[in-house]
């Protein structure tokens, strides 16, 4: 099912998205009584036509975001990079998370502001040390993702916190898919309707259940925690008043404008 996190009147509340359209523009959402990560879903029976909601990102993070660097061998490639022997891991903090159609901030600071469009997972449960063959049972669902990215900070900085981790450099959404075969999914990004980036999920260096294992060897993942798992070739650079729609076959489309701050 699609869970949506969703603001009416400003007030956040969550429901379940019934939809053709990926960007959940058209539809209904019929509202649960709780926030589904922590308590079984319950319906209060209320239901909102999509049109008249504001979908936000469909959660906020507990505690971080953790991000797979170079996880498809030609992006590695296009930035002059090895393919990593293990998983490449960096963080971004929660207060970079933003939701559909949510300003992505040029900051003053970036010449070379960059799109890379990826699947995420959604943790569900506490987990650390986790085996491999056991991944799918703490994850509880997939969203969509934009590891927003200044390069020339990345590169100049020598490590990408600041580069990655400015406020809007993390927008989520359209909802979480909780049942979805990730195997080999298509993940493309358009600028401004034109395709950049098309790639596919069968193509990870490092698939799922390594990941997890792999992050959880050294830290706890909480409920609600979100893992990026690496974006394909074709990243390039956002001007402001672009638009980056980012689309997991299966899943939706997330959709952002660049913006300079007032």
């Amino acid at each position: 099912m699609r869970i949506a996190r969703f603001s009416v009147d400003d007030e956040p509340k969550y429901g379940i998205v019934e939809t053709d359209d990926p960007e959940g523009l058209v539809g209904t959402v019929a509202l649960l009584d709780s926030d589904p990560l922590y308590r079984p879903v319950q319906l209060t029976g209320e239901v909102l036509q999509l049109a008249d909601v504001r979908l936000l990102s469909p959660v906020i993070p507990r505690s971080k975001v953790v991000c797979v660097g170079r996880n498809y061998a030609a992006h590695a490639a296009e930035l002059g990079n090895e393919v990593p022997k293990e998983p490449m891991i960096f963080l971004k903090p929660n207060t970079s998370v933003v939701g559909p159609l949510d300003g992505i901030v040029y900051p003053e600071q970036t010449n070379d502001l960059q799109f890379e469009g990826e699947l995420a997972i959604v943790i569900g449960r506490i987990c650390r040390d986790l085996p491999k063959e056991r991944a799918e049972e703490v994850i509880f669902g997939y969203t969509i993702a934009n590891d927003v990215t200044a390069r020339d900070l990345q590169k100049s900085d020598g490590q990408w916190a600041r580069a990655k981790g400015y406020d809007t450099f993390c927008p989520l959404g359209p909802w979480i898919q909780t049942d979805l075969d990730v195997a080999d999914l298509r993940v493309t990004t358009t600028l401004n309707g034109d395709l950049k980036q098309d790639g596919r999920t069968s193509q990870f260096i490092f698939d799922i259940p390594t990941v997890l294992a792999y992050i959880t060897s050294f830290t706890t993942l909480l409920p609600g925690d979100v893992v990026l798992t690496g974006t394909p070739a074709g990243v390039g650079p956002m001007l402001p008043g672009d638009s980056v729609s980012i689309t997991v076959e299966g899943l939706g489309t997330l959709t952002n404008r660049v913006i300079v701050r007032d």
